[in-house]
């Protein structure tokens, strides 16, 4: 037989609910605590009291339900009661739709392994610029990281503020981390051809093609065989492939056309030899017969292991597209058409970066 409720409390799901109006609005908020006789008195005895309070004038929302996504707004003591690891899960929630998939996981990583073990249990009103500061001077990564762990803070803060949690922001006065840019190392063409000598097959024509193209590793494991116009000897970028997703390009500058030299077009035929007819992807994972999952593999089961056996003074695979960009460019190439094949949207980035091979 159904147990009878007090007026405004009612059961959802496992859980006892509280329902009750608060300036003009209806709000409906769980408990968390299961249907039994005692609970069902607690949740009756809570119910009055909130409104006691709200007769009263004395309502504070984050003090009866400091987790609820209301308290964000209607809190009387917002910075006594919101912590900072609330803002942050709530700053996560709203931007899951708009962010693509591989920044969002980078944003949840500096959140979760960062950010709240580190601030999460202080009130927001009680970070304080100072601290941040003195935290990061702490950590042993680089400056580029630093201000990627930052981004969630600032980015959460400033919604506090825009929510009216908070009347000051103390991610305002965080100074972002030196980011040293690290000076292009590209590979000469004996370099080249001793890493290129060491490799055979599908691996060697990946390598390959990346010096002779200039793409990020991303771009080549996700280029389709429709993207490939032999006839007018040139290639279609339109996606990249990120920890196994394939995704859009990292710009709209991304999207663009790259030439093929006569050495690209030879890697593409031998591809189509070793290419099934099923296959959509021109570059695979010769050990699973399927596409590359990612860089990562790459570098550690291909790249690693050539640069070792070559000889070679070790760079990181991201040297392919130095090299690319700084042959072309000490052959007299015009900067504005290399920062278009590289898919950067203006020639700043050529300039300051490449500098040295511009005629």
């Amino acid at each position: 037989m159904d147990r009878k409720l007090p007026r405004g409390v009612t059961v959802r799901g496992n859980s006892l609910q509280l329902s009750f109006s608060y300036q003009e609005e209806r709000f409906r908020e769980s408990l968390r605590m299961p249907d039994t006789k005692p609970n069902i008195k607690a949740a009756e005895l809570k119910l009055a009291a909130i409104q006691h309070d709200i007769a009263m004038g004395k309502f504070d929302y984050g003090r009866h339900f400091p987790r609820s996504k209301h308290a964000m707004r209607l809190s009387q003591s917002l910075q006594q009661s919101i912590t900072v690891d609330q803002i942050l899960n709530e700053w996560l929630k709203r931007v899951k739709d708009r962010t693509a998939y591989s920044t969002l996981r980078d944003y949840a990583s500096a959140v979760t392994f960062h950010l709240i073990p580190q601030f999460g249990t202080l009130k927001i009103g009680e970070l304080k610029a100072i601290k941040v500061e003195e935290w990061l001077s702490s950590l042993e990564i680089s400056g580029k990281r630093k201000r990627n762990i930052l981004i969630p803070l600032r980015q959460a803060y400033e919604d506090a503020i825009f929510d009216g949690l908070i009347e000051q922001n103390p991610m305002i006065r965080v100074r972002n981390p030196k980011h040293d840019r690290s000076e292009p190392s590209p590979f000469n063409q004996v370099e080249v051809d001793k890493i290129l000598s060491v490799l055979t097959g599908v691996e060697r024509n990946l390598i390959c093609f990346a010096f002779e193209t200039g793409l990020r590793t991303s771009e080549l494991i996700a280029l389709m065989w429709d993207d490939v116009d032999l006839d007018n000897r040139q290639i279609h970028i339109r996606r990249a492939c990120v920890r196994g997703r394939i995704k859009d390009t990292k710009s709209s500058s991304g999207w663009r056309s790259v030439p093929l030299s006569s050495t690209a077009i030879e890697v593409l035929l031998s591809q189509q030899e070793q290419s099934s007819n099923e296959d959509c992807f021109v570059f695979y994972d010769p050990k699973y017969m399927k596409r590359w999952d990612s860089d990562q593999i790459i570098r550690k089961r291909v790249w690693k292991k050539a640069i070792k056996a070559s000889g070679v003074a070790y760079r990181n695979p991201y040297q392919t597209r130095h090299t690319y960009a700084s042959t072309l460019l000490s052959k007299g190439e015009n900067p504005l058409k290399v920062a278009y094949q590289m898919g950067h949207k203006d020639w700043g980035m050529i300039r300051s970066v490449y500098g040295r091979w511009i005629r």
